[in-house]
């Protein structure tokens, strides 16, 4: 029972950072164009909107326009982040209901197993709709850094979202593969 607590809380904790990061516009930092350092300016960048942070420490966030005029890339990370954030809910659901510390299908062992195993297999699930999207971020940030032709986008850098990503996604397949290895059938 102890072990299943353990790998209930490292997948809450990456599931906590899923939400985290969807939130947060921190994925593509930028304080530089080209090789001239702006030290006034920062410019935050997320799935949901971007941010202008001045030395100041003023900032000011836009939320994007419109999803149809954003990058196929960052659409399709939006999308599977909040499917990664939905996924969870409902593997804690299934850890929930098949943990050996709750009273929930009691009289019937295995079908209480199967629903915990399930539980387990759902937060794995969560983990790498989590990493898939902060690592296809991550990619075009870096290929966009090393682009050696000139473009009208601001260079950026990888922000804190997906470091935190990374290590979300990490804790859920984690606390996934730790429930899964509790459930004897």
């Amino acid at each position: 029972m102890q072990t299943q607590l353990v790998g209930m809380c490292l997948a809450i904790i990456g599931f906590l950072g899923t939400i985290l990061i969807c939130g947060l516009p921190m994925w593509k930092v930028t304080a530089f164009v080209g090789a001239s350092i702006i030290t006034s300016q920062v410019f935050w960048e997320g799935l949901w909107m971007n941010c202008v942070i001045q030395s100041t420490g003023q900032s000011q966030c836009k939320a994007y326009d419109s999803v149809l005029a954003l990058p196929q890339d960052l659409q399709a990370s939006r999308a599977l982040i909040c499917v990664s954030i939905a996924v969870s809910v409902v593997a804690i659901g299934l850890t929930v209901v098949g943990a050996r510390c709750t009273n929930f299908f009691s009289r019937d062992w295995l079908y209480k197993a199967n629903i915990g195993l399930a539980g387990g297999l759902v937060f794995v699930l969560a983990g790498l709709l989590c990493i898939i999207p902060v690592s296809l971020s991550a990619s075009n940030i870096i290929t966009g850094f090393y682009n050696p032709l000139p473009t009208s986008e601001r260079r950026g850098e990888l922000g804190a979202s997906i470091y935190v990503g990374w290590a979300s996604g990490a804790l859920l397949i984690i606390g996934g593969g730790v429930l899964c290895s509790t459930y004897r059938c």
